[in-house]
C-alpha cells in the first residue's frame, strides 16, 4: 500500500546501497560509543581438501570488544575429525588478542547447540517454533584476558 503524499521513494537496493546502511550505522554506533579505530575486523577461514571447502567459518570482531560467529560449517564427511573447534578456536583466540571479552553466535536445535555448550557457551535465549517445531538458541562466551 502506497501513500501518494509521502515524498520518499521505496526501492530495493543495489549492494553498494546495502552497504552504505551498514556504514550507516556503523557510524552511528561509533559515535554513541566514542569508539575509534575499525568498526569491523572479519574473521573467515577456511579448510580445503584438495581445493574443495571442506569447513569453514565466517565471524566478525566489532567495537573492538565483540565476537560475533556468523556462520561456522563443517561438511558432513569431515565432521568429528577436530575442523570446527580448530576453527572456532582460531578466530577466539585472534579475538581475544585485539581485545574481545564476549562471543556471541546463534544456532539452531538441529545444528550445533551441543557443540558450543562443549566449548564453553552459554544459552541466554531461546526463540520458540522459529521454524515452527524447532528452537533458535542465541549462546555466548565471556573470553577471560
Amino acid at each position: 500500500m502506497e501513500d501518494l503524499n509521502f515524498p520518499y521513494k521505496l526501492s530495493i537496493p543495489t549492494d553498494v546501497e546495502a552497504e552504505k546502511i551498514h556504514e550507516k550505522i556503523d557510524a552511528f554506533n561509533a559515535n554513541q560509543l566514542s569508539f575509534n579505530g575499525n568498526v569491523e575486523v572479519l574473521k573467515d577461514y577456511i579448510f580445503k581438501d584438495n581445493d574443495v571447502i571442506i569447513a569453514g567459518i565466517r565471524s566478525c570482531f566489532y567495537l573492538g570488544e565483540c565476537l560475533s560467529i556468523n556462520v561456522l560449517f563443517v561438511d558432513e564427511k569431515y565432521r568429528h575429525n577436530g575442523l570446527g573447534t580448530l576453527l572456532l578456536n582460531k578466530v577466539e583466540n585472534e579475538a581475544k588478542a585485539m581485545g574481545a571479552k564476549l562471543v556471541h553466535l546463534d544456532t539452531f536445535d538441529f545444528q550445533a547447540k551441543d557443540f558450543y555448550l562443549k566449548h564453553g557457551y552459554e544459552i541466554f535465549g531461546v526463540l520458540e517454533d522459529c521454524p515452527k517445531g524447532h528452537k533458535r538458541y542465541y549462546l555466548k562466551k565471556i573470553l577471560q584476558q
